[in-house]
């Protein structure tokens, strides 16, 4: 093992720990707007109260992903300077965006809800956190669009070795990120309704409080949409592929030649005839690459080498994403069926909902590691590989210290967010945060 191998690992490692708390950040922000609106327009007391409790959890998440995002940009720096060399006149533009206006937005209205209880007018209180969301949703955008340039790069040329930025606009609205937005969107929404579900489910074996019978039936609306938006945008992003990633999606397949209507591998063995052709182009017939003829393509356009991705990782992400997204959707649906006109939760479907937390975040990660392992051995595709973007001057045993660093941390920081959020969903919302009297005698006055 070298320190390319090393340093790999240790940005995996790290964005995949931080990527659990972002997907939860987006969607949990409008969730929490969405109750506060329905206070705002209604002034009922329990929407008040799971304000407040599913804020107090947003907050949470919110802190653990900032502090577990700051040392993304230290690797860039630390680990991969050749890169960030060739790559730093494109990728800085929505970086700084990201940083200046989405960034700068989300935190400073965030702060003004924690801090405006009481104090700012109630419509301005409530401006303030969907300002907070959607500052949430638009960082986003802007790391997708640096993202998606990376396995698409458009809008630049090669100068002096360096990709210099011709068109931002370019850059902003590249087909593959037009694509991967709302994909990554969706699902983080998949993410936050299926962690509402799950503390619902808690407290709902609890307690039959009707406030949490209505928050499960908003998370399980907001997945079952949330869901069928995921897989439309996959279907968009599968025909991207085709185009652009051939060795992805031949890799996520395991399809090694060249094969006019391509079959649909579900696991080795078991396969759905032409139906990688249709997904792919609509057209049953149409030939899909294989992995070993792009490779000998490959080789002819940029030279030795093997282009193949990890074959095994890709093929059984792409799988286990489709599996668990497709079960928590299907649980949504479900629910929403038994518990239509206000019938109420059966105790297994409160216990089942239990599973709606780890599903669809294992379904994400999977995705992860589909787009990214897949797009492998590039970091830009057909422009830098990995393996000439590592820094030169750093030695194995300082990768292995730093990742050894960034483990205990990390694994410190699971611990102190598992406790946290444990043990304020168990001290539940009603016991924690009653009405303030002021709010009660006199609610007209928040306006």
């Amino acid at each position: 093992m070298d320190a390319l191998d090393l340093a790999r690992w240790q940005f995996g490692v790290t964005t995949v720990y931080h990527f659990l708390f972002v997907p939860l950040t987006i969607g949990l922000g409008i969730f929490v707007a969405g109750l506060q609106t329905a206070w705002h327009r209604t002034g009922k007391e329990h929407y008040l109260r799971l304000t407040k409790f599913f804020g107090k959890l947003f907050l949470i998440n919110f802190a653990m992903g900032v502090v577990t995002g700051i040392v993304q940009e230290f690797q860039f720096g630390m680990n991969w300077s050749e890169y960030s060399t060739f790559v730093g006149d494109v990728f800085g533009a929505p970086l700084a965006m990201e940083a200046l206006l989405a960034f700068f937005m989300e935190s400073t209205f965030l702060g003004l809800w924690i801090f405006g209880w009481e104090r700012l007018p109630k419509k301005v209180h409530l401006a303030c956190i969907w300002a907070a969301a959607i500052g949430s949703n638009l960082s986003a955008y802007f790391i997708l669009a640096a993202n998606a340039w990376m396995k698409h790069p458009v809008g630049y040329e090669v100068v002096d070795g360096k990709a210099r930025m011709t068109d931002l606009w370019a850059v902003l609205t590249n087909s593959t990120a037009i694509a991967q937005v709302p994909h990554v969107i969706a699902a983080a929404f998949v993410v936050a309704g299926g962690f509402v579900l799950a503390v619902c489910g808690y407290q709902l074996l609890k307690t039959h409080a009707g406030m949490w019978r209505g928050a499960a039936r908003a998370a399980l609306v907001m997945t079952a949409i949330a869901g069928a938006v995921v897989a439309g945008t996959g279907d968009m992003s599968a025909k991207l592929m085709y185009e652009q990633q051939p060795m992805k999606l031949a890799s996520a397949e395991s399809l090694e030649r060249d094969t006019a209507g391509a079959p649909f591998s579900v696991v080795p063995g078991l396969e759905i005839p032409s139906l990688l052709s249709f997904l792919s182009t609509n057209d049953p017939n149409a030939t899909v690459q294989g992995t070993e003829d792009l490779q000998r393509r490959f080789e002819q356009q940029f030279g030795p080498g093997d282009y193949r991705p990890d074959q095994a990782v890709v093929f059984w992400s792409f799988r286990i994403m489709i599996v668990f997204g497709l079960a928590t959707v299907g649980l949504s649906v479900l629910g929403l069926w038994l518990t239509r006109r206000k019938r109420p939760f059966p105790s297994w479907l409160s216990r089942a909902m239990l599973l709606a937390l780890p599903l669809p975040l294992l379904a994400v990660i999977a995705g992860w590691l589909l787009s990214e392992i897949g797009r492998q051995p590039w970091t830009v595709a057909g422009e830098l590989l990995t393996a000439s973007s590592v820094s030169p001057g750093v030695s194995l045993a300082e990768v292995a210290t730093s990742l050894t660093i960034f483990t205990l941390l990390y694994g410190g920081l699971a611990v102190a967010e598992v406790v946290l959020l444990a043990r304020h969903v168990r001290q539940g919302a009603e016991e924690r945060d009653p009405v303030p009297a002021a709010e009660q005698r006199e609610p007209s006055l928040m306006y």
